[in-house]
């Protein structure tokens, strides 16, 4: 979550002016993420998260992820919930950006999880797949393999300068991985994102699942990539063992792993740090001075990526 576009108060009660939500008593912008612009809200009848869509997120995708919440949120899944506007609609239209009410889920995100921790992160994984499986809305991972040739192309001038040598890599990367890139594994809807800042605790249970912008159609075992890129590496670049087991056993223990899915693994892990190198990358090159949030610094995924480049067995990540 960050803070891009600025929403005066007098704005903020003529938007809300279209809900049945009382009045506002608390309004402040949380200055953290990437994507959107998001603004915790309390009024009198509750708290909640006002979200403004930025570039990276088209309108024409929004019933897509809103859908999918409310989806989610119907099969158990502790999501946010959009809240409906006095004639029915989810979003709005606020300072030029697409915008909706979201609930507001208590708990907190943690900086350093644990082996339960990241047991429980891959065991809700794992639920998620299984309540959105019949989700009747589909959209294509727009950050997949098709799409890291333009984000290298738009980064390339500039990436030697970030880290000598840069440009060679990504290049060379996009292309062996679009080689070695399987095709049929097991699909279905994944939230490619799910980073620890977007899953939220409460007495050391999973209290929220945050932060469904990037959610899409994709082989589910890519989503388990990316969640084990995020939740078990440590600050020295180091890969923690004892996390991506406890994380795998986690998943496992709702869904097994077919053979295809584990041999494939590394190649899917190498994708996702790619993915997020790339994106971090871009940011980082096309940071806005006047938005509320630094941008985050590529060059970890890039110490990741080294590593999993070196991996030559599934095993290395605690099968």
């Amino acid at each position: 979550m960050a803070v891009y576009t600025d929403v005066s108060f007098e704005e903020l009660k003529l938007f809300l002016g279209a809900y049945n939500l009382g009045e506002p008593h608390v309004f402040k912008g949380i200055a953290e993420g990437v994507s959107n612009s998001n603004y915790f809200l309390q009024t009198s009848t509750g708290s909640y998260i006002l979200t403004l869509y930025e570039v990276r997120v088209e309108a024409e995708d929004l019933p897509f992820y809103l859908g999918l919440m409310e989806h989610l949120a119907q099969r158990g899944i502790p999501c946010p919930i959009p809240v409906h506007a006095d004639d029915g609609r989810v979003t709005g239209i606020l300072n030029g950006r697409p915008a909706a009410v979201l609930t507001f889920l208590d708990g907190v995100s943690l900086r350093r999880p644990t082996p339960d921790h990241c047991h429980l992160a891959g065991q809700a994984m794992a639920q998620f797949h299984a309540a959105g499986s019949h989700f009747d809305q589909h959209r294509n991972n727009a950050l997949g393999p098709d799409g890291w040739r333009q984000l290298v192309n738009d980064c390339a001038a500039s990436a030697d300068s970030i880290v000598p040598g840069l440009r060679g890599v990504i290049e060379e990367e996009v292309s062996v991985l679009h080689s070695l890139w399987p095709r049929d594994l097991p699909g279905g809807v994944i939230h490619a994102d799910l980073f620890p800042d977007n899953v939220l605790f409460v007495n050391n249970r999973i209290s929220g699942i945050i932060d469904l912008y990037f959610a899409c159609n994709d082989a589910l075992a890519y989503d388990l990539a990316v969640t084990l890129n995020a939740w078990c590496f440590e600050t020295d670049g180091a890969f923690n063992v004892t996390n991506g087991r406890a994380m795998i056993a986690g998943y496992e223990s709702q869904r097994k792993f077919t053979p295809g899915e584990r041999a494939c693994f590394p190649v899917l892990c190498r994708g996702a740090a790619l993915r997020f190198l790339l994106t971090r990358l871009y940011d980082w090159i096309n940071h806005n001075p006047a938005a509320l949030v630094r941008p985050k610094n590529p060059k970890e995924f890039l110490r990741r990526l080294r590593f999993h480049r070196a991996v030559t067995d599934f095993r290395a990540y605690g099968f």
